[in-house]
């Protein structure tokens, strides 16, 4: 009985002991939380203001902030329903609604300042709009991923439309060297004024074509060279880049800087060993103040960072088991002059994630899947103005642009943080 006696009150005290390691570790984790910070962010659910002539938004494919702090979106007229543009039939349907123009230019405030867009003289208007980027000069360049190939369909008939509507789109690898449509760029004015095409439709030969794209995603403009970094793209698995004025070519590379190609690599497997060329879509190419340049590999769910010269650096894994369409979708540095933050867009798994740059470590996320202000359904793009504050535009049936203000740098108090809804009516 006395030995009995001495047993339990070993387990009591051993139980104790754990329960207090316990506390002290939860403790402990707390302490470490609170010390790191990051950004805070509230959604604005009342920006933008409501368009203009009954307009409504398709898959909205691109955001970027110019030096005067306007946001500009595309988005695909081609991609809405029958039922959605009733007002455009004749007989008219009905009072609403019918698609805006393409490109679209809002102040701070939410009010649309510009839209313009569409096929015109002297250029190769895309199947399928896809990105569009402010450069440093105000220049307006935007990409296409029209999945259509060529001789598939007339000039504008598709629009986005028939391929470019279904989701599974953003999730195939391409291989072979198949001459879609959308295998260029374009360069415009604020105002629409058409400056300059590099690439043609139907004219790629592949990942290694140094005068045509394939299916190109974004555009990013270098002050300091003046040259265009493209992700190319849904097409082709590269960076290229060109002089931004002439559209000379200067150099491409694939992942790891290898030289790509277009061979069939199979579908992204999370427990396979690294991929050594990036897979479809190649989503993102942005340079930093440090130039560096971090690009999406989408579908492989990584970030690859490499010098301007196409030498690899490092690369780092977010949400390594999501499949689909990936997790890696598009960047946007934070305002700090060190851009010490990376925003990255998460479209599969409908989130924001905070990322130290240096480190490239999630610090937290915030977003949750759904259609209210604050939740995310295809998040695609995302881009950053002078004050701090984060825009996105979401794809898919998401088909919306949303502001989420700055409200300084604070603790960390949980990894996931949800909806960022405003914490008072009176903002």
């Amino acid at each position: 009985m006395k030995r009995n006696r001495i047993i339990g009150a070993v387990l009591v005290v051993a139980l104790v002991a754990l329960g207090a390691a316990s506390v002290w570790i939860e403790k402990k984790s707390v302490v470490h939380a609170a010390t790191v910070m990051a950004p805070r962010f509230e959604v604005d659910p009342l920006w933008p203001k409501p368009l203009p002539n009954h307009w409504i938004l398709g898959q909205t494919i691109g955001v970027s902030v110019d030096a005067q702090d306007h946001i500009w979106i595309i988005h695909r007229a081609g991609s809405l329903e029958d039922n959605e543009k009733h007002a455009t039939t004749s007989p008219q349907t009905a009072m609403c609604c019918r698609p805006a123009d393409p490109v679209l230019e809002f102040d701070q405030q939410g009010n649309l300042l510009r839209h313009w867009g569409g096929p015109g003289n002297g250029y190769d208007w895309p199947e399928s709009n896809h990105g569009v980027t402010v450069d440093y000069k105000g220049n307006v360049w935007i990409g296409g991923n029209s999945g259509v190939a060529a001789g598939g369909g007339g000039r504008g008939k598709q629009a986005g439309k028939a391929k470019n509507a279904d989701p599974t789109l953003d999730e195939g690898q391409v291989v072979g060297v198949e001459p879609y449509v959308d295998n260029m760029v374009l360069k415009f004015t604020q105002d629409g004024k058409f400056l300059m095409q590099i690439g043609k439709p139907g004219k790629s030969k592949g990942s290694n074509d140094v005068e045509n794209l394939r299916r190109p995603a974004k555009i990013f403009v270098d002050q300091q060279t003046n040259e265009a970094y493209v992700a190319d793209g849904y097409g082709n698995h590269r960076v290229i880049v060109f002089d931004a004025e002439t559209g000379k070519y200067k150099r491409h590379w694939g992942a790891y800087g290898n030289k790509p190609d277009d061979l069939d690599h199979g579908r992204y497997n999370p427990n396979d060993p690294p991929a050594q060329q990036f897979r479809n879509p190649v989503h993102c190419a942005e340079l930093s103040v440090d130039r560096l340049l971090y690009v999406c590999d989408r579908v492989n769910d990584r970030i690859q960072v490499f010098r301007p010269e196409g030498t690899f650096v490092k690369e780092a894994f977010y949400e390594k088991q999501t499949l689909g369409s990936g997790s890696a979708w598009d960047i946007a540095f934070s305002r700090d002059p060190q851009q010490k933050y990376i925003y990255l867009a998460d479209g599969e798994n409908d989130r924001v994630h905070i990322i130290d740059r240096q480190s490239l470590e999630v610090l937290t996320t915030f977003g949750e899947g759904g259609r209210q202000p604050g939740e995310f359904y295809g998040v695609h793009s995302i881009a950053t103005d002078s004050k701090g504050n984060i825009y996105t535009t979401e794809t898919y049936r998401g088909q919306r642009v949303q502001k989420f203000v700055y409200k300084g740098v604070a603790a960390v108090t949980k990894a996931d943080q949800g909806v960022l809804w405003p914490k008072s009516a009176n903002r």
